[in-house]
Protein backbone atom coordinates (compact mmCIF):
# COMPACT_ATOMS: atom_id res chain seq x y z
CA UNK A 1 0.00 0.00 0.00
CA UNK A 2 1.20 3.24 -0.42
CA UNK A 3 2.56 5.64 1.96
CA UNK A 4 -0.18 8.79 2.50
CA UNK A 5 0.78 9.47 6.04
CA UNK A 6 3.64 11.65 7.02
CA UNK A 7 5.23 11.38 4.19
CA UNK A 8 6.04 13.36 0.71
CA UNK A 9 2.59 12.50 -0.78
CA UNK A 10 0.64 15.51 -1.90
CA UNK A 11 -3.13 15.54 -2.33
CA UNK A 12 -4.16 17.63 -4.65
CA UNK A 13 -8.02 19.40 -3.71
CA UNK A 14 -9.70 21.85 -6.93
CA UNK A 15 -11.75 23.99 -4.78
CA UNK A 16 -11.47 25.97 -1.89
CA UNK A 17 -14.67 26.23 -0.46
CA UNK A 18 -16.55 25.15 3.12
CA UNK A 19 -16.13 21.08 1.75
CA UNK A 20 -12.75 21.33 1.13
CA UNK A 21 -12.44 23.00 4.65
CA UNK A 22 -14.59 20.01 6.34
CA UNK A 23 -11.93 17.20 3.93
CA UNK A 24 -9.08 18.98 5.70
CA UNK A 25 -9.92 18.86 9.61
CA UNK A 26 -9.62 14.69 8.26
CA UNK A 27 -6.34 15.18 6.20
CA UNK A 28 -4.96 16.77 9.13
CA UNK A 29 -5.96 13.70 10.92
CA UNK A 30 -3.69 11.57 9.25
CA UNK A 31 -1.04 13.90 8.12
CA UNK A 32 -1.74 14.25 4.72
CA UNK A 33 -0.07 16.83 2.56
CA UNK A 34 -2.64 18.73 1.15
CA UNK A 35 -2.63 21.48 -2.02
CA UNK A 36 -5.43 23.19 -2.80
CA UNK A 37 -6.33 25.71 -6.01
CA UNK A 38 -8.74 28.13 -5.44
CA UNK A 39 -9.43 31.83 -7.17
CA UNK A 40 -10.41 33.44 -3.93
CA UNK A 41 -7.34 34.36 -1.77
CA UNK A 42 -9.61 34.39 1.19
CA UNK A 43 -11.68 31.21 0.88
CA UNK A 44 -12.16 28.91 3.60
CA UNK A 45 -9.70 26.31 3.15
CA UNK A 46 -6.74 29.41 2.60
CA UNK A 47 -5.48 29.36 6.40
CA UNK A 48 -5.75 25.41 6.66
CA UNK A 49 -3.80 23.39 3.98
CA UNK A 50 -0.09 23.06 3.83
CA UNK A 51 -0.05 25.06 0.19
CA UNK A 52 -2.50 27.36 -1.14
CA UNK A 53 -2.72 28.40 -5.11
CA UNK A 54 -4.88 31.38 -6.10
CA UNK A 55 -6.09 30.31 -10.19
CA UNK A 56 -9.38 29.81 -11.84
CA UNK A 57 -10.65 26.55 -11.75
CA UNK A 58 -11.85 26.48 -14.96
CA UNK A 59 -8.99 28.03 -16.87
CA UNK A 60 -7.06 24.61 -18.90
CA UNK A 61 -3.51 26.27 -17.87
CA UNK A 62 -4.07 26.77 -13.98
CA UNK A 63 -5.68 23.16 -13.08
CA UNK A 64 -3.60 21.43 -15.18
CA UNK A 65 0.24 23.32 -13.96
CA UNK A 66 -1.55 22.98 -10.50
CA UNK A 67 -2.24 19.16 -11.08
CA UNK A 68 1.29 18.92 -12.33
CA UNK A 69 2.69 19.46 -8.50
CA UNK A 70 0.58 16.90 -6.92
CA UNK A 71 0.33 12.87 -6.86
CA UNK A 72 -2.99 12.47 -7.03
CA UNK A 73 -6.31 15.04 -7.50
CA UNK A 74 -10.10 15.40 -6.16
CA UNK A 75 -12.23 17.81 -6.16
CA UNK A 76 -14.51 19.54 -3.92
CA UNK A 77 -16.56 21.78 -6.42
CA UNK A 78 -17.70 20.05 -9.79
CA UNK A 79 -16.85 23.45 -11.67
CA UNK A 80 -13.58 22.50 -12.80
CA UNK A 81 -11.67 22.38 -16.73
CA UNK A 82 -12.22 18.95 -17.72
CA UNK A 83 -10.02 19.13 -20.81
CA UNK A 84 -7.00 19.83 -18.63
CA UNK A 85 -8.24 16.86 -16.28
CA UNK A 86 -8.30 14.88 -19.46
CA UNK A 87 -4.67 15.61 -20.23
CA UNK A 88 -3.32 14.87 -16.78
CA UNK A 89 -5.19 12.11 -16.71
CA UNK A 90 -3.77 10.94 -19.75
CA UNK A 91 -0.38 11.59 -18.37
CA UNK A 92 -0.71 9.21 -15.53
CA UNK A 93 -2.08 11.35 -12.83
CA UNK A 94 -4.70 9.52 -10.39
CA UNK A 95 -7.59 11.74 -10.71
CA UNK A 96 -10.87 10.36 -8.51
CA UNK A 97 -14.11 11.16 -9.35
CA UNK A 98 -12.62 10.44 -12.75
CA UNK A 99 -12.46 13.15 -15.56
CA UNK A 100 -15.24 10.95 -17.75
CA UNK A 101 -17.96 11.00 -14.77
CA UNK A 102 -17.15 14.79 -14.18
CA UNK A 103 -17.79 15.41 -17.64
CA UNK A 104 -21.47 13.86 -17.52
CA UNK A 105 -22.01 15.30 -13.95
CA UNK A 106 -21.03 18.69 -15.21
CA UNK A 107 -23.71 18.60 -17.63
CA UNK A 108 -27.81 18.25 -16.28
CA UNK A 109 -28.58 16.95 -20.08
CA UNK A 110 -25.42 14.70 -19.84
CA UNK A 111 -26.94 13.10 -16.81
CA UNK A 112 -30.49 13.01 -17.83
CA UNK A 113 -29.32 11.28 -20.38
CA UNK A 114 -27.01 9.01 -19.25
CA UNK A 115 -29.84 7.96 -16.82
CA UNK A 116 -31.96 6.83 -19.40
CA UNK A 117 -29.37 5.17 -21.48
CA UNK A 118 -28.87 3.21 -17.66
CA UNK A 119 -32.82 2.79 -17.29
CA UNK A 120 -32.34 4.58 -14.36
CA UNK A 121 -35.40 6.53 -13.05
CA UNK A 122 -36.04 9.74 -13.76
CA UNK A 123 -38.28 12.64 -14.47
CA UNK A 124 -39.28 13.14 -18.08
CA UNK A 125 -37.25 15.99 -19.65
CA UNK A 126 -36.32 17.96 -22.68
CA UNK A 127 -33.18 19.45 -23.76
CA UNK A 128 -32.70 22.97 -25.18
CA UNK A 129 -30.03 24.61 -26.61
CA UNK A 130 -31.00 27.91 -26.33
CA UNK A 131 -34.33 29.89 -24.95
CA UNK A 132 -35.61 30.56 -28.30
CA UNK A 133 -36.19 27.06 -28.86
CA UNK A 134 -37.89 26.32 -25.66
CA UNK A 135 -40.30 29.42 -26.40
CA UNK A 136 -41.39 27.59 -29.72
CA UNK A 137 -41.69 24.03 -27.62
CA UNK A 138 -44.09 26.29 -25.98
CA UNK A 139 -45.86 28.19 -28.71
CA UNK A 140 -46.31 25.26 -30.95
CA UNK A 141 -47.77 23.26 -27.80
CA UNK A 142 -45.22 20.86 -27.30
CA UNK A 143 -44.94 21.71 -23.89
CA UNK A 144 -47.20 23.21 -20.87
CA UNK A 145 -47.21 25.39 -18.01
CA UNK A 146 -45.92 24.45 -15.55
CA UNK A 147 -42.22 23.35 -15.60
CA UNK A 148 -39.44 23.18 -14.04
CA UNK A 149 -36.52 24.65 -16.26
CA UNK A 150 -33.04 24.00 -15.37
CA UNK A 151 -29.80 25.50 -16.87
CA UNK A 152 -27.48 22.43 -18.14
CA UNK A 153 -24.48 24.33 -16.43
CA UNK A 154 -23.23 26.06 -13.32
CA UNK A 155 -26.34 25.77 -11.10
CA UNK A 156 -25.80 25.25 -7.60
CA UNK A 157 -27.92 25.50 -4.38
CA UNK A 158 -31.20 26.15 -6.09
CA UNK A 159 -29.41 28.70 -8.58
CA UNK A 160 -29.95 27.64 -12.79
CA UNK A 161 -33.47 25.93 -11.36
CA UNK A 162 -36.88 27.79 -11.72
CA UNK A 163 -40.46 26.78 -11.72
CA UNK A 164 -42.22 28.39 -14.84
CA UNK A 165 -45.59 28.76 -14.06
CA UNK A 166 -46.43 31.37 -16.91
CA UNK A 167 -45.08 33.75 -19.94
CA UNK A 168 -43.62 36.43 -17.66
CA UNK A 169 -41.59 33.19 -15.97
CA UNK A 170 -40.35 31.69 -19.58
CA UNK A 171 -39.62 35.81 -20.80
CA UNK A 172 -37.24 36.48 -18.06
CA UNK A 173 -35.51 33.23 -18.40
CA UNK A 174 -31.36 33.39 -19.26
CA UNK A 175 -30.87 32.42 -22.63
CA UNK A 176 -28.45 29.31 -22.16
CA UNK A 177 -28.66 25.97 -22.77
CA UNK A 178 -31.35 24.08 -20.14
CA UNK A 179 -33.31 20.86 -19.71
CA UNK A 180 -37.12 21.20 -18.75
CA UNK A 181 -39.00 18.36 -16.54
CA UNK A 182 -42.79 18.09 -16.18
CA UNK A 183 -43.17 19.48 -12.80
CA UNK A 184 -43.89 16.08 -10.50
CA UNK A 185 -46.04 16.23 -7.37
CA UNK A 186 -43.60 14.64 -4.70
CA UNK A 187 -43.87 14.45 -1.11
CA UNK A 188 -40.42 14.18 -0.19
CA UNK A 189 -36.90 14.47 -1.25
CA UNK A 190 -34.40 12.13 -0.09
CA UNK A 191 -31.16 11.63 -0.50
CA UNK A 192 -28.26 8.46 -0.37
CA UNK A 193 -24.53 9.47 -0.27
CA UNK A 194 -22.68 5.83 -1.44
CA UNK A 195 -18.74 5.57 -1.24
CA UNK A 196 -17.02 3.57 -3.66
CA UNK A 197 -13.03 2.91 -4.03
CA UNK A 198 -11.17 1.53 -7.01
CA UNK A 199 -11.02 -2.06 -5.72
CA UNK A 200 -14.84 -1.67 -5.76
CA UNK A 201 -15.71 -2.03 -2.50
CA UNK A 202 -19.20 -0.20 -1.70
CA UNK A 203 -21.08 1.06 0.88
CA UNK A 204 -24.01 3.78 1.19
CA UNK A 205 -25.09 6.01 4.01
CA UNK A 206 -28.35 5.76 5.90
CA UNK A 207 -31.50 7.74 3.31
CA UNK A 208 -32.11 11.09 4.43
CA UNK A 209 -34.63 13.60 4.34
CA UNK A 210 -34.07 17.09 2.98
CA UNK A 211 -36.39 20.10 3.68
CA UNK A 212 -36.25 22.58 1.63
CA UNK A 213 -36.77 26.51 2.05
CA UNK A 214 -39.56 27.61 -0.21
CA UNK A 215 -38.11 30.68 -1.83
CA UNK A 216 -34.04 30.17 -1.65
CA UNK A 217 -35.22 26.24 -3.01
CA UNK A 218 -32.11 25.72 -0.67
CA UNK A 219 -31.94 22.64 1.84
CA UNK A 220 -33.07 23.84 5.06
CA UNK A 221 -33.09 20.92 7.15
CA UNK A 222 -31.22 17.59 6.45
CA UNK A 223 -32.89 14.19 8.47
CA UNK A 224 -31.31 11.09 9.53
CA UNK A 225 -32.79 8.65 9.34
CA UNK A 226 -35.32 9.72 6.55
CA UNK A 227 -38.87 8.69 8.29
CA UNK A 228 -40.03 6.69 5.19
CA UNK A 229 -40.58 2.92 5.23
CA UNK A 230 -38.02 -0.05 5.50
CA UNK A 231 -38.87 -0.87 2.25
CA UNK A 232 -38.39 2.76 0.47
CA UNK A 233 -35.19 3.03 2.52
CA UNK A 234 -34.22 0.12 0.26
CA UNK A 235 -35.09 1.00 -2.72
CA UNK A 236 -33.62 4.29 -2.63
CA UNK A 237 -30.18 2.52 -1.76
CA UNK A 238 -30.49 0.16 -4.66
CA UNK A 239 -30.99 2.82 -6.81
CA UNK A 240 -27.90 4.80 -5.66
CA UNK A 241 -26.00 2.09 -6.11
CA UNK A 242 -26.69 1.25 -9.59
CA UNK A 243 -25.82 4.94 -10.47
CA UNK A 244 -22.62 4.67 -8.63
CA UNK A 245 -22.28 1.01 -10.51
CA UNK A 246 -23.07 2.02 -13.69
CA UNK A 247 -20.71 4.89 -13.62
CA UNK A 248 -18.14 2.99 -12.57
CA UNK A 249 -17.72 5.49 -9.75
CA UNK A 250 -14.67 6.02 -7.68
CA UNK A 251 -15.18 8.51 -4.77
CA UNK A 252 -18.32 9.88 -2.93
CA UNK A 253 -21.69 9.89 -4.85
CA UNK A 254 -24.62 11.84 -3.45
CA UNK A 255 -27.58 11.17 -5.03
CA UNK A 256 -30.73 13.14 -4.75
CA UNK A 257 -33.61 12.01 -5.39
CA UNK A 258 -38.00 12.30 -5.37
CA UNK A 259 -40.30 10.48 -3.83
CA UNK A 260 -43.52 10.67 -5.52
CA UNK A 261 -47.34 10.26 -4.07
CA UNK A 262 -47.75 6.57 -5.58
CA UNK A 263 -44.09 5.98 -3.94
CA UNK A 264 -42.11 6.12 -7.40
CA UNK A 265 -38.47 6.87 -6.35
CA UNK A 266 -37.04 9.57 -9.51
CA UNK A 267 -33.33 10.31 -9.36
CA UNK A 268 -32.84 14.31 -9.70
CA UNK A 269 -29.07 14.58 -9.64
CA UNK A 270 -25.88 14.05 -8.19
CA UNK A 271 -22.77 15.76 -6.74
CA UNK A 272 -19.56 13.15 -6.86
CA UNK A 273 -18.13 15.03 -3.58
CA UNK A 274 -19.07 15.26 -0.14
CA UNK A 275 -22.25 16.88 0.19
CA UNK A 276 -24.82 19.26 2.14
CA UNK A 277 -26.93 16.00 2.58
CA UNK A 278 -23.82 14.17 4.75
CA UNK A 279 -22.95 16.91 7.07
CA UNK A 280 -24.87 15.40 9.76
CA UNK A 281 -22.57 12.66 9.73
CA UNK A 282 -19.61 14.91 11.37
CA UNK A 283 -21.30 14.15 14.51
CA UNK A 284 -23.96 11.44 14.11
CA UNK A 285 -21.97 8.77 12.20
CA UNK A 286 -19.23 6.32 12.88
CA UNK A 287 -17.32 7.30 10.09
CA UNK A 288 -18.20 10.96 8.86
CA UNK A 289 -18.70 11.51 4.88
CA UNK A 290 -15.19 13.66 4.87
CA UNK A 291 -12.76 10.85 6.22
CA UNK A 292 -15.05 8.79 3.33
CA UNK A 293 -14.06 10.46 0.91
CA UNK A 294 -10.49 10.02 1.67
CA UNK A 295 -10.76 6.43 2.43
CA UNK A 296 -12.44 6.13 -1.09
CA UNK A 297 -10.02 7.92 -3.22
CA UNK A 298 -7.20 6.91 -1.58
CA UNK A 299 -8.56 3.11 -1.96
CA UNK A 300 -8.39 2.38 1.87
CA UNK A 301 -11.35 0.00 3.34
CA UNK A 302 -14.24 1.93 3.55
CA UNK A 303 -16.04 3.00 7.20
CA UNK A 304 -18.92 1.95 9.09
CA UNK A 305 -21.51 4.69 7.61
CA UNK A 306 -24.34 3.22 10.48
CA UNK A 307 -25.50 7.09 12.48
CA UNK A 308 -24.81 6.53 16.15
CA UNK A 309 -27.69 8.41 16.86
CA UNK A 310 -30.14 10.54 15.14
CA UNK A 311 -28.97 13.37 13.71
CA UNK A 312 -30.35 16.75 11.79
CA UNK A 313 -28.55 19.75 10.10
CA UNK A 314 -29.98 23.02 9.80
CA UNK A 315 -27.83 25.13 6.95
CA UNK A 316 -27.30 29.17 8.37
CA UNK A 317 -27.41 30.99 5.51
CA UNK A 318 -27.25 34.53 5.31
CA UNK A 319 -30.11 36.56 6.13
CA UNK A 320 -32.75 38.55 3.89
CA UNK A 321 -32.15 42.62 3.96
CA UNK A 322 -28.66 41.61 5.10
CA UNK A 323 -25.09 42.16 3.27
CA UNK A 324 -21.51 42.73 4.40
CA UNK A 325 -19.33 41.83 8.01
CA UNK A 326 -21.15 38.88 9.16
CA UNK A 327 -22.51 38.42 12.57
CA UNK A 328 -23.99 35.22 14.09
CA UNK A 329 -26.50 36.40 16.58
CA UNK A 330 -27.36 34.35 19.27
CA UNK A 331 -25.18 31.77 19.17
CA UNK A 332 -24.82 31.87 22.79
CA UNK A 333 -28.43 30.50 23.16
CA UNK A 334 -27.71 27.44 20.35
CA UNK A 335 -24.72 26.12 22.64
CA UNK A 336 -26.44 26.29 25.54
CA UNK A 337 -29.15 23.12 24.25
CA UNK A 338 -27.26 19.85 24.18
CA UNK A 339 -26.36 17.83 21.37
CA UNK A 340 -26.03 21.22 19.25
CA UNK A 341 -23.00 21.91 17.25
CA UNK A 342 -22.29 24.95 15.10
CA UNK A 343 -19.51 24.70 12.00
CA UNK A 344 -18.90 28.25 10.69
CA UNK A 345 -16.85 27.89 7.80
CA UNK A 346 -14.60 31.21 7.73
CA UNK A 347 -16.97 33.02 5.06
CA UNK A 348 -16.53 36.82 6.30
CA UNK A 349 -19.01 38.64 4.38
CA UNK A 350 -23.07 38.07 4.21
CA UNK A 351 -25.42 38.14 2.25
CA UNK A 352 -28.81 36.88 1.40
CA UNK A 353 -28.85 33.17 1.12
CA UNK A 354 -25.55 32.36 1.18
CA UNK A 355 -24.61 29.57 3.13
CA UNK A 356 -22.43 30.54 6.07
CA UNK A 357 -22.50 27.34 8.51
CA UNK A 358 -24.72 25.09 9.98
CA UNK A 359 -25.46 23.89 12.55
CA UNK A 360 -25.88 20.15 13.57
CA UNK A 361 -28.33 18.21 16.13
CA UNK A 362 -27.87 14.91 17.84
CA UNK A 363 -30.50 13.12 19.77
CA UNK A 364 -31.53 9.75 20.63
CA UNK A 365 -35.06 10.54 19.22
CA UNK A 366 -35.47 11.96 15.62
CA UNK A 367 -38.70 13.76 16.47
CA UNK A 368 -36.89 15.65 19.06
CA UNK A 369 -34.22 16.57 17.24
CA UNK A 370 -36.50 17.86 14.73
CA UNK A 371 -38.20 20.56 17.30
CA UNK A 372 -34.99 21.04 18.91
CA UNK A 373 -33.80 21.86 14.89
CA UNK A 374 -36.65 24.38 14.60
CA UNK A 375 -36.06 25.94 17.92
CA UNK A 376 -32.13 26.40 16.90
CA UNK A 377 -33.37 27.80 13.05
CA UNK A 378 -35.75 30.15 15.30
CA UNK A 379 -32.98 31.58 17.68
CA UNK A 380 -29.55 31.88 15.12
CA UNK A 381 -29.39 34.92 12.52
CA UNK A 382 -26.86 35.17 10.35
CA UNK A 383 -26.88 39.09 9.92
CA UNK A 384 -24.36 41.70 9.50
CA UNK A 385 -22.61 44.44 11.23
Amino acid sequence: MKNYFSSDFKLGILGGGQLGRMLLTETQKLDIHTSILDNNKNAPCAAYCNTFVVGNLLDFDAVYNFGKTVNLLTIEIENVNIDALDKLEEEGLEIYPKPKDLRIIQSKARQKHFYVDNQIPTAPFSHYAYLEELKHSYHNNIINFPFVWKATKFGYDGNGVKIVRNINDLESLPNVACITEKLIPFKNELAVIVARNLNGETTTYPVVEMEFHPEANQVEYVICPARVTTDIAKKAKEIALKVVTDLDFVGLLAVEMFLTEDNTILVNEVAPRPHNSGHYSIEASYTNQFEQHLRSILNLPLGNTDSKVAGIMVNLVGEEGFSGDVVYENIEEILKIEGVTPHIYGKKETRPFRKMGHVTIVHSEIDKAREIAQKVKETIRVISK
